[in-house]
């Protein structure tokens, strides 16, 4: 299989494996699946860290918008439903939760990233930090996700 065909095999599976499971319960999506997908446009997954505003700020997966798992709930509108969502926090228990919350809400499209972000930095993948990350750490608690401290470096 050539590698042109082995990526179209990975974006096809992860296209269709965006599904939430029976009782809450979110699907996997292995960290080569994630990275086959479009990471840019509409066609890109709306990337969900759950973790602390401070761990937040000492990198995550690229892209991804910070809402900590106790505030999903409360922060439901800033998730979209029309986007499928890739979870993630420190070791999968935050994630599973804010899965829950999502899919006890209407949300069928989730998927759990593989290793969380322990997984991510083991296989060195790219990380983002914040220009600013006190500043950043302080505006994602007042609830701004897109705050100018939190862009990246």
């Amino acid at each position: 299989m050539n590698t042109r065909t082995l990526a179209f095999a990975l974006v096809a599976a992860a296209s269709a494996s965006f599904v939430a499971l029976a009782d809450g319960e979110v699907a996997s999506l292995s960290q080569d699946a994630f990275l086959a997908l479009p990471q840019s446009g509409d066609k890109a997954p709306f990337v969900l860290d759950v973790r602390a505003p401070e761990e937040y700020v000492t990198g995550h997966v690229p892209g991804a918008v910070n809402i900590p798992h106790d505030q999903i709930a409360a922060r439901l509108a800033e998730v979209p439903k029309d986007k499928d969502v890739v979870l993630y926090c420190r070791s999968g228990r935050r994630a599973a939760m804010a899965g829950e919350v999502l899919s006890g809400n209407g949300y069928t499209r989730l998927q759990h990233l593989e290793g969380d972000i322990v997984g991510w930095q083991e296989k060195q993948r790219p990380v983002e930090v914040p220009r600013d990350p006190s500043a950043c750490a302080a505006a994602l608690k007042e609830g701004k996700a897109q705050a100018e401290a939190c862009k990246p470096n």
